[in-house]
This record gives C-alpha cells, sequence and structure tokens, in this order.
C-alpha cells in the first residue's frame, strides 16, 4: 500500500519532466510562396549559424521540419514541402554533413504554427525548420 501511495505522490513529477521540452536550437528558413529557392543570404545564414555549433555531428540530430501555406491545394502542398526540405538537406550534403544524420517531416499545409487566416501568418508557415536534438547518450 505504501509502494502505491509513493507512486501516486511520484507520479506528477515524473509527467512533467515527460513534459519539458528538449534543449534543441532551431533556426528557420523562409521561402516566397510557391518556392523551394533557397536566396544566398538565408544559405550563408545557415552555414554560419552550423559552422557556430561546437561538435555539431557528435552532439546533435538533425531534424528539417517542412511547411507551406495552404494556398494551391493538398497535392501542390506536399510536393511543395518535399521539395523545400530536398533543397534544405542540399545546403547540409553540401557542407559535408552525412544524409544519415538527417531526419526530415515534411507537413505540407497541416499543423500550421501560425494562423492561415493572416498574409503575414501564411509566410511565416512558408519554412522549414531545423532543428538540432541533442544526442542522449
Amino acid at each position: 500500500m505504501l509502494r502505491y501511495i509513493i507512486i501516486l505522490l511520484l507520479l506528477p513529477l515524473y509527467l512533467q519532466a515527460q513534459d519539458q521540452p528538449r534543449d534543441e536550437i532551431r533556426k528557420s528558413i523562409f521561402f516566397g510562396g510557391g518556392s523551394y529557392d533557397i536566396d544566398e543570404w538565408q544559405a550563408a545564414e545557415l552555414y554560419d549559424w552550423l559552422d557556430s555549433i561546437p561538435d555539431l555531428l557528435e552532439k546533435y540530430d538533425i531534424h528539417l521540419i517542412s511547411h507551406t501555406d495552404p494556398i494551391g491545394g493538398r497535392q501542390f502542398n506536399e510536393w511543395l514541402s518535399k521539395m523545400r526540405s530536398g533543397s534544405v538537406q542540399n545546403l547540409l550534403l553540401q557542407k559535408e554533413i552525412p544524409e544519415h544524420k538527417i531526419t526530415i517531416k515534411d507537413w505540407g499545409f497541416e499543423n500550421p504554427v501560425y494562423s492561415n487566416q493572416t498574409y503575414s501568418g501564411m509566410q511565416m508557415n512558408r519554412r522549414v525548420d531545423v532543428i538540432l536534438y541533442p544526442i542522449i547518450f
């Protein structure tokens, strides 16, 4: 009985710890409407950002999370989302980051972070998030 009471008392602390965000590092690459081209400025900024992270390949897994706005319909945005993440992946591969270190999730217009009811929200949803998650040993 005492064991169950201890478990019930500690359960909220355990659940709270599970909800804590990981120490991720994030950078977003933004795109024009219907585009998957990355301008030179953003490419250079991405490279500088990656160079600023010590022991990048030893300490982090790289996730590319691609988003679009809803203009153009589902099929077009699924394709566009893949093209955007592919463009960012190509930059990472040119930076000699091994392909096996990169995980991709293409959301298209599903799960928007910003409201697609406004122009500025749609602009913010036209992006690929480059997220570095610490490797837990």
